[in-house]
């Protein structure tokens, strides 16, 4: 299965995955042990295509293989709105990744919550007009209204110290998902 690492799945990704997959069981009414072989297989084919496509163990494959795999689940449960009983960014292997996800499935990425608005790290409005400013490459991150506004309250120390969450800058794809102008963009 390509190159291994040399290094296997950790005790934490090994909880991470179970768990996700507990939240996924429940969320659709299924058992824990279907979830599993149904995830693992999706996963095998639609993540592992340039590998070699073959069933892995949770027991004992190898921190990369776990890596992406608690990505997808995440990303599952994000695009699913399938509810966590812990902070999906708790969970997360790669927080850039998961903000990524947050953000263009307009979810907030600290609780989850649908209907998330674009909130920049980087400063603008008062004396930066947001009509007349290009944002590709600002950095941004989606929150709900209430995130949105203690993020404001308590400032970037937040979200970053606090919560282990990074904003990530802004392309293409998330400025057309928030619907910013082409010149907003920086289109002429």
């Amino acid at each position: 299965m390509g190159l291994p690492d040399g290094r296997t799945i950790s005790p934490e990704q090994r909880r991470k995955a179970h768990a996700c997959m507990g939240d996924i069981a429940e969320w659709v009414g299924d058992t824990p042990e279907y979830i599993k072989r149904l995830m693992k297989l999706e996963f095998i084919q639609t993540r592992l295509q340039a590998l070699e496509k073959s069933i892995f163990s949770l027991s004992d494959c190898d921190v990369t293989t776990a890596r992406e795999f608690i990505t997808y689940l995440i990303d599952f449960m994000i695009e699913h709105a399938v509810p966590s009983k812990v902070p999906l960014y708790e969970m997360c292997e790669d927080i850039g990744k998961y903000v990524y996800a947050c953000l263009m499935h307009k979810r907030c990425a600290v609780c989850g919550a649908q209907k998330a608005d674009l909130h920049h790290f980087d400063p603008i409005g008062m004396g930066r007009d947001r009509n007349e400013v290009p944002q590709i490459g600002m950095r941004v991150i989606s929150l709900c209204r209430l995130h949105h506004n203690e993020a404001h309250s308590k400032g970037r120390s937040w979200l970053i110290d606090d919560l282990h969450l990074e904003a990530i800058p802004m392309d293409d794809a998330i400025a057309k998902k928030y619907k910013l102008s082409k010149k907003n963009r920086g289109i002429a």
